[in-house]
């Protein structure tokens, strides 16, 4: 992962997984998670992106 990638995925998780994914069901998983709590919305997205 890059620095820019791991900045996004901290700042705005919905962003950097849309960025490496797509508009896909990875995305919209990830919105739901940011909006139950920012930290679900992180995690999941430092792992879907560290996948690819």
């Amino acid at each position: 992962m890059s620095i820019l990638t791991i900045i996004l995925t901290i700042i705005f998780p919905p962003l950097a997984v849309g960025l490496k994914h797509g508009m896909s069901g990875t995305l919209l998983v990830n919105i739901l998670l940011t909006l139950l709590g920012w930290l679900p919305g992180v995690i999941h997205a430092f792992i879907v992106n560290k996948e690819s």
